[in-house]
């Protein structure tokens, strides 16, 4: 999609559909929404005295006009209340209005920058969000539809009339659109289905990103990972017919700052191995690579925004599957860092995954390490689909800067306790620690303990996104639709764009 910023009156626009907003609460429209029901005869003002549209926070509803403005449609959102509106705010509602404008089959659309009027936001700050938000909202996965319907939009203008605004306003949609792109690419990759998207395919993803954006990327194969002595995730993987993958990408601008580390857990495919999950559990495991794809997705960002910090991705790809090789109950894997680990629990496989890339990011002597995986049922449960990422993080200055991040970036994280008792519940009697406390009330905060012991010598945070990477469609996240979310890399870009 080509999104562009000019000057100009929306009325004046030829688009099939044009975009206005309105407050709830306010019976009378202003700014460009005013300018247009001028236009229309005061079509706007009758629609709201009719109680048919009330503003509501993504409420939408549609216009025809008769001649009386050179585009076809005009969509009319929902800002919410004044009082509550935000640059969250202002990108939900530029996704809903893109969203029924690619229902409407539009591909030209018109809008005004919501918020940077009455809304009182900064003008590149909303901008930013319209663009990302536009993004997100008009993402269509059909890749595997037999009969495509083209319904996409091409070109989306957001029309300012002051000439003075126009700079900041340009400058803020390439970010947003660049981040919008950056979590549709995550998108995609979480919603392919494992048949396709597997080990050796997320290496190869890697690959293209590092030619297109001119960052470094390697792979590590079984060979050098067993050289190494990263048993975690090669037991892990021993169950599969496809190979592990251990990705390393690395964005290095020229620097002498200490690189931010990400490490993102990227099981391909997750049957639960021998402690198997249900039928129905198992439903959504081809999403349980979503912190992987959300590391390949935050590097991408980093290097098209030409970010002056260095940015590490490590992702450990595997498959936890089910043969006469797997792994089992009771066996005991060693990690890279030489701790010895007892499996009580196979389908507590992602944080094998991480024990090895934690110990590997040690290497880098980074400023901190942050982990992204869709590690336990127990945060959904905790925080509910669709609420925050869990946040594990015992060092005050990470833990601030990713809380800011979250409330700019409109990606939430909530901050949970690492008390010294859960690392308790890990204890082995055969091992160093065991995988899983056989608990699943416990099972949030002992899986963070279990990766404190790997994520040695630097500030570290793990991001428990499993409440945040995919979303059903009884559970969608509004206004952005069903299926895979893209979730961290809209956080990450931000906190590394403010990183102190």
């Amino acid at each position: 999609m080509n999104i562009t910023v000019t000057q100009g009156n929306l009325a004046d626009q030829s688009a099939a559909a044009l975009v206005v907003s309105h407050f709830e609460g306010q019976t009378n429209p202003s700014g460009a929404t005013k300018a247009i029901d001028d236009k229309l005869g005061n079509a706007i003002r009758a629609l709201i005295a009719s109680g048919d549209f009330k503003g509501k926070l993504n409420e939408v509803a549609v216009l025809y006009p008769r001649g009386e403005i050179l585009s076809t449609r005009v969509i009319i959102v929902g800002l919410g209340r004044q009082e509550d509106f935000n640059l969250d705010r202002a990108r939900q509602v530029a996704g809903a209005a893109a969203a029924k404008a690619v229902a409407l089959g539009c591909r030209s659309v018109a809008s005004e920058v919501h918020g940077a009027g009455t809304g009182g936001l900064d003008h590149k700050d909303a901008a930013r969000a319209v663009a990302e938000g536009t993004e997100l909202g008009a993402y269509n996965f059909v890749e595997y539809k037999s009969k495509k319907e083209i319904k996409g939009l091409a070109n989306f203008t957001f029309v300012e009339i002051d000439s003075t605004k126009l700079a900041a306003m340009q400058d803020g949609v390439r970010e947003g659109q660049i981040i919008g792109e950056c979590t549709n690419f995550v998108r995609d990759l979480v919603n392919q289905p494992p048949n396709v998207c597997n080990p050796s395919y997320l290496a190869a993803k890697a690959n293209q990103l590092s030619a297109a954006f001119g960052f470094n990327c390697r792979t590590l194969d079984v060979t050098e990972m067993r050289d190494l002595g990263m048993g975690a995730i090669l037991g892990v993987a021993n169950g599969s017919r496809e190979p592990a993958q251990f990705i390393i990408m690395e964005y290095l601008p020229r620097t002498d700052r200490a690189p931010i580390v990400l490490v993102g857990k990227g099981v391909t495919f997750d049957t639960g191995g021998y402690s198997i999950k249900t039928a129905e559990g198992m439903a959504e495991m081809k999403s349980d690579m979503a912190g992987a794809a959300a590391v390949l997705g935050t590097v991408r960002a980093a290097a098209m925004l030409e970010l002056q910090i260095p940015v590490v991705g490590l992702v450990p790809a595997s498959e936890n599957m089910i043969s006469g090789y797997a792994y089992r109950p009771s066996d005991v894997l060693t990690a890279l860092n030489g701790k010895t680990i007892e499996v009580t629990n196979t389908d507590a496989e992602g944080r094998l995954l991480l024990a090895d890339a934690l110990a590997y990011a040690k290497r880098y002597n980074p400023a901190a390490v942050i982990d992204l995986a869709t590690l336990t049922g127990a945060a959904m449960i905790a925080l509910g689909r669709g609420g925050a990422a869990a946040m594990f993080c015992d060092d005050d200055l990470l833990r601030q800067q990713l809380t800011a991040a979250g409330a700019a970036s409109g990606e939430r994280v909530w901050h949970m306790p690492l008390y010294p008792d859960y690392r308790e519940w890990m204890n082995s009697d055969v091992a160093d620690i065991k995988n899983s406390a056989g608990d699943r009330n416990v099972g949030v905060g002992a899986s963070a303990a279990f990766l404190k012991e790997f994520a040695e010598g630097y500030a570290w945070a793990h991001l428990d996104i499993a409440p945040m990477a995919f979303a059903t469609k009884s559970q969608p996240m509004k206004p952005y639709g069903a299926g895979a979310t893209g979730f961290g890399v809209r956080l990450l870009t931000t906190l590394l764009q403010n990183w102190k």
